[in-house]
């Protein structure tokens, strides 16, 4: 991830269906969008990451509270540009794999962790064909109501 890649970063995110899927569900501004960078640039437990696919630009994965043992992960998609394209089951399959690899590999973590709102079913399956398991369901507050949220996790063994 480069400063550079941040307007279309924020674009991606602020799509109608990314933010439906989140737990920030409103339009992220510039200025706060920035604000956000500043911060997880001088976070040492963050990394952010720009996937391609097929040679261009089509997501971003970004692992929190990196250590040896874990991290939390999450991730968006170009859903514009991959769906004009008849790309998007492709390049989220890509960039799943690509995820799992880089904590696995680079990252050297034990396991890798994630949470999904539980209405959200595609996500689910797809987590679930790479070999998550679910391992916890909760409530969280998203825009001040309580959610359904269930939590993933991969382990280097499993994967």
């Amino acid at each position: 991830m480069r400063d550079d890649d941040l307007p279309v970063m924020r674009r991606w995110r602020n799509h109608p269906r990314v933010r439906a899927a989140s737990f920030t569900t409103h339009e992220i501004t510039e200025h706060e969008h920035a604000r956000w960078w500043a911060a997880t640039r001088a976070d040492t437990g963050t990394r952010v990451l720009i996937y391609d696919h097929e040679a261009a630009a089509a997501g971003v994965v970004t692992y929190a509270g990196v250590t040896p043992a874990a991290a939390r992960w999450g991730f968006y998609l170009d859903l514009d540009g991959l769906e004009r394209s008849g790309r998007l089951l492709a390049a989220w399959a890509g960039l799943e794999r690509a995820a799992i690899a880089h904590a696995f590999g680079p990252l050297g973590l034990a396991a890798l962790r994630g949470e999904v709102l539980a209405d959200n079913e595609p996500v689910r399956q797809m987590h679930r064909r790479f070999g998550f398991v679910e391992v916890e369901t909760y409530q969280r507050h998203v825009d001040g109501v309580p959610r359904d949220v269930v939590a993933i996790e991969l382990r280097r063994e499993d994967a």
